[in-house]
């Protein structure tokens, strides 16, 4: 499987290739840098508008489809999620068109991990500002996926967000009210967190997602590859 990801370079790329080849022998991951927009305030909607627009992710298709993927995701979930679901969607369309592959997004991915799962209702735990926090919470009652409580921790950018840290991160996952039946959300493709996967899941028992887990498992179910892995969590369990 060659699995491309549209990635806008700012601190948790590695987990793409590291958790991605070790799903197996035959899996590649391209990863081609997309261009940000907005410096240090880049999670400001106007800047994460302009990063997912279709135009720009067009440009970076093109380079894509030259690496032969099999799938592609727009591997950024503030991009993806800013501008409601028919834009998400728009994206989608737009990189599958000039790839020929098919093609999704990470924020089109918790959707789709979350209906795999079986959850309709979510604590999220947003690294970003309280703006961006809401938008990603519209974007998830637009699809039928009910937040019933929501943490944003205020970083501003990337890099910020990248810097958090896993002290930070589980602690404010502790405090989360996770409705019955239902998961936590851990976004931002920026954010290492793969980590914390299964150690939040054996301490609170719910089913945690993360920007970069469901960015590889829908990766690779567009690709028809296999999509079980230990060591990340439910969602690869089987």
């Amino acid at each position: 499987m060659r699995l491309g990801f549209l990635f806008p370079p700012c601190g948790g790329e590695d987990e793409l290739y590291v958790h991605g080849e070790a799903m197996g022998d035959d899996v590649r991951v391209l990863l081609m840098g997309t261009r940000i927009f907005g410096g240090d305030e880049e999670h400001a909607p106007e800047h994460l508008s302009r990063t997912g627009g279709l135009a720009h992710l067009g440009m970076h298709a093109e380079v894509m489809a030259r690496m032969k993927p099999d799938a592609v995701i727009w591997a950024c979930t503030s991009g993806s999620f800013i501008d409601g679901l028919e834009h998400a969607e728009a994206q989608a369309r737009t990189i599958a068109g000039i790839t020929g592959v098919a093609a999704s997004s990470t924020s089109l991915a918790f959707v789709d991990a979350l209906r795999h799962l079986g959850v309709s209702k979510v604590a999220l735990l947003a690294s970003y500002p309280e703006p961006a926090a809401k938008a990603f919470d519209r974007f998830l009652g637009e699809c039928g996926i009910e937040v019933a409580d929501i943490e944003w921790l205020s970083a501003a950018s990337g890099p910020a967000a990248a810097a958090l840290g896993s002290e930070r991160l589980t602690e404010a996952a502790r405090k989360l009210n996770v409705p019955p039946g239902g998961a936590i959300l851990i976004p931002d493709t920026a954010m290492p967190s793969m980590y914390l996967i299964e150690p939040l899941e054996a301490e609170l028992g719910v089913p945690v997602l993360t920007s970069n887990q469901v960015s590889l498992w829908q990766a690779a179910r567009l690709a028809e590859g296999a999509c079980k892995r230990s060591g990340l969590g439910k969602l690869f369990a089987g």
